[in-house]
């Protein structure tokens, strides 16, 4: 592409965005932002089947399709910045390693779902978010506090799941959008939808040449590149009495960093090809009225490969599910299962894998059971799991939750919670990070109040309070992991959401204390402030929305930089065939650091990636 691209990309941009508005809705109604609507979305994550959001005894939010679809470009770590409660911390920009604490818990304390698979990887215990494509995605359902009862390990902080689309009627489309830094992305899809059958198939590829990844401004640090393509597709048939679908997913690429072992500039540029895969077969059989059985059968496989060493990493999970829920009242219900997995890691670094082979591969046994009360004023929700793990026994994890209905615009809502996260075969046994065998598990409680309150038709409020006490901590430190006796994280969000015919506002606010009991300081990188604030106009023609994301700067932050970002979104439905759209991400072009990026006693950091101006077009059939 010409060196011109890039101002004129943003020029036209702008243009877009002053002239047509923001937001990339997709011809949604007018009515998606009205308080009903809003209340009345169902989720899935909280409870296994669908719930409405305004029910659920705990809070969960979402980030909704049309947020979702504003941007092909737009990265799941850069989608998630959208919560209050997430701290997202990206090392550099486009397509660099990120991330996620969820109400201040640690990276490996969210567990990342897509339609129920484990994406967390059994090396490093946290999913890639980077690397995962985002082109199939309907909505992304953010569940806050512990949830090992239902999903097992890592779920102490929270879960987020990616929930795929599932066709609904036989259409096809193509979508490019392109923008600054040489960066542009084409997806071409098509649904085939009858009588409860149903196909998918999308591809989809992104180039980018991507954005200065540290602060160093040397010629021979290049920008982090960024190259990935992938393939999906879908068979299913959805009918009363049963279900069956399966899902397949690919992504590969190949993305370029800053690593810091040079021992003369402290960093030095290093790519690496990724490669992800999914295979999800999933079923259900009625019985009768009152009792169905689900079953999946699932393997998620991501592997790394450096290619100015013999450094790898493999990542292989298999899971297999089965669980019945049986309605043996009109307002009980009981849910009963079983769920196995095997999570395989094989770290080779300088061609040496990790120390005890037979260790690599982890297997695990899960047995859980959830009892549901549902009545016009009173939702509960009771649970208990029993997880034998290979390594480290025998867990027993359980909830109690109850959301009651005071006024027909009030509800009060409480739950208790305990989880437990097993160490990762790197926390164990890789010295380069930190590897200690004699780790014990982390293993947490967690208790929640909350309030949630119609002010009037157009405006809610959500309030919440809660504190997690997680024992056994792991930390890096010197060079190595080692337990933290208690760590605490208490804190609270703040949630407002007004809408009124085409015009909606949605604000958060989040705050949480991150502390290390046994020396009363607060955990590093963690900032205590968080404010997300979206508003703008929608309707079925146009639509524009302007969205901030600001945190604080964090008490004991390792250089880490408080921030405030605005981002800008647009689309305009020229024809029911035909819709343009624009994004501006960080139209300020603000610069942070993110995380110190040497070892050698240098001023050298991370930053974040920039502006990222775009504009794209979809023709659909």
């Amino acid at each position: 592409m010409s060196s011109l691209f890039q101002p004129t990309a943003l020029v036209g941009a702008i243009a877009i965005a002053m002239g047509f508005s923001t937001s990339a809705f997709a011809a949604e109604s007018q009515d998606q932002h009205t308080v009903n609507a809003a209340l009345d979305t169902l989720v899935v994550t909280a409870t296994r089947s669908e719930e409405k959001i305004k029910d659920v005894p705990a809070r969960i939010s979402i980030i909704e399709p049309q947020i979702v679809e504003q941007s092909p470009i737009a990265e799941l770590p850069h989608l998630l910045m959208s919560d209050a409660s997430i701290d997202m911390m990206q090392y550099g920009g486009y397509g660099q390693a990120a991330s996620i604490f969820t109400r201040g818990t640690n990276s490996t304390h969210t567990l990342v779902l897509r339609d129920g698979i484990r994406l967390n990887t059994g090396s490093a215990g946290s999913a890639s978010l980077s690397f995962i494509d985002t082109t199939d995605i309907k909505q992304i359902e953010v569940l806050k506090g512990p949830a090992s009862v239902l999903y097992g390990t890592d779920a102490i902080g929270g879960v987020v799941q990616l929930i795929s689309k599932t066709p609904e009627k036989t259409g096809a489309f193509l979508t490019g959008e392109i923008g600054e830094h040489n960066t542009y992305k084409a997806v071409l899809g098509a649904d085939l939808a009858e009588d409860g059958f149903y196909a998918q198939i999308r591809g989809q590829h992104l180039e980018s040449d991507g954005t200065q990844v540290t602060n160093l401004k040397d010629s021979e640090i290049k920008t982090g590149n960024y190259d990935q393509k992938g393939f999906s597709t879908k068979l299913g048939i959805e009918k009363k009495l049963y279900a069956l679908s399966l899902d397949y997913s690919a992504n590969d690429g190949q993305s370029q960093y800053i690593t810091d072992n040079d021992t003369y500039t402290g960093v030095k540029n290093v790519t690496q090809d990724f490669k992800n895969e999914i295979i999800n077969l999933k079923g259900r059989v009625n019985i009768n009225d009152d009792i169905s059985v689900h079953t999946r059968l699932s393997q998620f496989k991501d592997d790394l490969e450096q290619n100015e060493s013999q450094d790898a990493i493999y990542n292989k999970t298999q899971e297999a599910e089965l669980y019945s829920k049986w309605q043996f009242t009109p307002s009980q219900n009981i849910l009963v299962g079983v769920a196995h997995k095997n999570i395989e890691s094989d770290v080779l670094s300088g061609s040496a894998p990790y120390g005890v082979d037979y260790l690599k591969d982890v297997a695990s046994l899960g047995y859980f059971i959830q009892h549901q009360y549902q009545s016009d004023k009173l939702h509960t929700q009771a649970g208990l799991r029993v997880e034998d793990h290979e390594t480290f026994g025998t867990h027993t994890v359980g909830q109690l939750a109850a959301r009651y209905k005071l006024h027909p615009q009030t509800s009060v809502y409480s739950n208790i919670g305990t989880a437990f996260r097993a160490p990762t075969n790197n926390d164990l046994y890789a010295l380069s990070w930190g590897g200690n065998p004699d780790l014990k598990p982390e293993e947490s409680v967690s208790y929640e109040i909350g309030l949630d309150q119609i002010i009037t038709d157009q405006l809610t409020l959500g309030l919440s309070v809660y504190r997690n006490e997680v024992d056994n901590l792991i930390t890096w430190q010197n060079g190595k992991n080692f337990n933290v006796k208690e760590a605490t994280f208490t804190g609270g969000e703040l949630n407002f959401n007004w809408a009124k015919d085409e015009l909606f506002w949605d604000l958060g606010y989040a705050y949480v204390q991150p502390k290390d009991k046994a020396t009363d300081t607060d955990l590093n990188r963690r900032p205590r402030q968080s404010l997300t604030l979206t508003t703008g106009l929608q309707n079925e023609v146009y639509g524009i929305s302007t969205s901030l994301s600001a945190k604080s700067r964090p008490k004991n932050g390792s250089g880490v930089s408080g921030y405030a970002t605005i981002d800008v979104n647009a689309y305009w439905n020229i024809s029911p065939n035909v819709k343009l759209f624009t994004n501006i991400q960080n139209i300020g072009d603000v610069e942070y650091k993110t995380a110190s990026a040497s070892q050698w006693g240098q001023d050298i950091y991370y930053i974040n990636g920039g502006r990222l101006a775009s504009a794209g077009v979809t023709f659909k059939y």
